[in-house]
């Protein structure tokens, strides 16, 4: 006859969790977290709940999750507001609370609830949680954090749109080179994803926001901030070169400024980045509607432009084959404008 002292414990269910989720970082309170034990006790409550939503939601070595159960719990969190807490107690989570966080953070956003994305239409109804996201990127303890969690809400058209029309989303051109690397380098990879993951999207904010958009952009690109200047010229190279923005570029090609600011790069100190601008200068000089004020600057300032032309080249391989060919046409344009300039005088 066996004995056993210590039941085992039941699992809990979705509901219990969701709720024991919810005490635990309401009891994050301001009372609390001036408290150290008290805030030690509550954060090792809350680091256990985060465990059990986990696995609950992940699974683990031995265990796979339950797809009804994910389900309720995804239903639970949405219907008790817990989704609030998790954003705005952000700031004071431990970091292995932070790290299983953000682990839930993409599976509680793509699970459904019937034909409904739960979590993602909560956020649709409280939009000022993204913008708690971004401005998180002013903590440099939570800053990556809150970026990951801000790429998986962007993968949803609804809430990138948000982000891309709201005021917060300029306090990207500030972000992007803030003095932590680690910091400017996720933020910069946020602002990418939200100009180049739903194209429809972007072309009509982009047409909607030209010119303040643009100004600001310039920015980046004149950056004296090496990093800033080459990854902000690959990421215009992406983003106006796709199909869905075509009349965006066709704007943006009839502008001497933004010539003249690739043509700056062009002389720019590192390989790379006159590549990347040859690659957006051609467009400019390509272009079989050119206005007469970009013939004018192209003649001015075609010896030049041929010299720096002449001396640049990525090297050896199939693909700088292409390169040689598309700089020698664009070379005998800007003879072919010259010419044609020299003889209308």
């Amino acid at each position: 006859m066996s004995f056993s002292f210590f039941k085992p414990s039941r699992p809990k269910t979705p509901q219990e969790v969701a709720r024991f989720i919810k005490d635990s970082l309401m009891a994050l309170d301001t009372k609390t977290v001036v408290e150290v034990k008290a805030l030690e006790k509550a954060m090792e409550e809350v680091e256990k709940n985060f465990v059990i939503m986990r696995c609950m939601l992940i699974g683990d070595a031995e265990v796979e999750p339950n797809a009804d159960q994910v389900s309720q719990l995804v239903e639970e969190i949405c219907k008790e507001c817990v989704i609030d807490l998790l954003i705005h107690k952000l700031p004071v989570l431990g970091w292995e609370a932070r790290k299983d966080l953000v682990l839930c953070w993409s599976i509680l956003l793509k699970q459904k609830v019937g034909t409904t994305y739960c979590c993602v239409q909560y956020i649709e109804n409280h939009f000022e949680l993204l913008d708690f996201l971004v401005v998180c990127y002013d903590n440099k303890e939570i800053a990556v954090n809150c970026g990951t969690m801000l790429r998986e809400c962007i993968k949803f058209p609804t809430l990138a749109k948000y982000i891309l029309e709201s005021a917060c989303f300029e306090l990207f051109f500030k972000f992007v080179e803030l003095p932590n690397f680690d910091v400017a380098s996720d933020a910069f990879s946020t602002f990418k994803d939200l100009l180049t993951k739903h194209g429809n999207i972007v072309s009509n904010f982009l047409g909607a926001h030209y010119v303040e958009f643009f100004d600001r952009y310039e920015t980046l690109l004149t950056s004296s901030n090496y990093v800033t200047r080459r990854q902000s010229l690959k990421l215009l190279s992406e983003f106006l070169l796709e199909s869905p923005n075509s009349q965006i570029m066709k704007r943006y090609i009839l502008e001497v400024r933004n010539m003249k600011v690739m043509m700056t790069l062009l002389k720019d100190s590192s390989k790379n980045i006159q590549l990347s601008a040859f690659h957006i200068f051609k467009v400019f000089v390509a272009n079989p509607n050119k206005p007469r004020e970009i013939k004018v600057i192209l003649a001015k300032n075609h010896e030049k432009l041929l010299e720096l032309l002449h001396d640049l080249s990525p090297g050896k391989g199939a693909e700088d084959e292409q390169y040689e060919e598309e700089k020698e046409l664009i070379i005998k344009e800007i003879e072919r404008v010259s010419r044609l300039q020299h003889l209308a005088r």
